[in-house]
């Protein structure tokens, strides 16, 4: 079997998978690293009054919600997702915290977005461009939408630098390799950026990097390896046993507090000319 990115493939999953993945979204947007990272680039994105912003494959809105919630943010948010479940998800919470004036929701393809040309003030992909068919259609994509002078911001991991800790080291790199193939469609698309954005008009006017790291608790790579190591075992590249044996050594080193996972993430924002 090969490995099928859960989030590429989000309407193909049953029930129980789907919750998982939504489960993983809420949590990460709870946990203190997402948000450290996420009002990095919001700090540094400059936008006009009332502005009119796009989330490209929003999931369960949480990256929409958060700047819909900002003290220094006055104008809305639409996000797209291609899950209709997300899109129902997303709506109830933004129900629940009250913001429904401010952000929107509907299902749509970031390969084909069927919204108008040069008309947002910024658009976002958060975690997206790792998951997609075609990272690059889907960032002409992006930058269509854009307003000339306006801003695309794209953030993701490389995840082949995603590592954790184990004792026999030649399988823990083995695990770190099945974990990013099973997950991501494209782990190492941000290493491309810098030569793919010129071509579709756009000119990268900030771009940063940072390594995520957890050292004895973890709560961000927790729940990363509770949701995707099945995904490892369905793709067949590594047995149960084995996944399950490193699952539980995972658990245990975070019980006794020598827990240690980092990945490295990187952000572009990108303005269209």
């Amino acid at each position: 079997m090969m490995a099928r990115d859960p989030h590429r493939f989000v309407n193909e999953l049953d029930k129980r998978a789907i919750e998982g993945l939504m489960a993983r979204l809420e949590s990460r947007s709870k946990d203190v690293v997402f948000n450290r990272l996420l009002d990095r680039y919001f700090e540094r994105l400059t936008l006009p009054q009332g502005a009119n912003v796009l989330e490209v494959g929003c999931g369960t809105g949480a990256v929409t919600r958060s700047l819909a919630r900002r003290d220094d943010f006055d104008g809305t948010v639409l996000g797209v997702d291609h899950s209709q479940t997300f899109i129902d998800a997303a709506s109830r919470y933004s129900h629940y915290e009250n913001i429904n004036h401010r952000v929107s929701f509907t299902v749509g393809d970031a390969h084909r977005l069927d919204l108008p040309t040069a008309h947002f003030d910024a658009v976002i992909a958060h975690t997206l461009i790792s998951h997609v068919t075609q990272p690059i259609s889907v960032l002409r994509e992006m930058a269509r939408v854009t307003k000339p002078g306006g801003t695309v911001v794209i953030f993701d991991g490389d995840y082949a630098s995603l590592t954790y800790a184990y004792p026999d080291h030649d399988f823990g790199q083995r695990m770190d390799v099945a974990l990013a193939d099973a997950t991501f469609n494209n782990p190492r698309i941000m290493r491309d950026l810098p030569r793919l954005l010129p071509e579709i008009g756009l000119n990268i006017a900030d771009a940063w990097g940072e390594a995520v790291v957890e050292i004895g608790n973890a709560s961000y790579f927790r729940s990363f390896a509770e949701t995707y190591a099945s995904y490892v075992i369905q793709s067949g590249m590594i047995p149960e046993d084995s996944v399950s044996a490193w699952m539980l050594a995972q658990k245990q080193a975070m019980q006794d507090g020598t827990f240690f996972a980092s990945c490295n993430y990187y952000t572009y924002l990108a303005r269209r000319f």
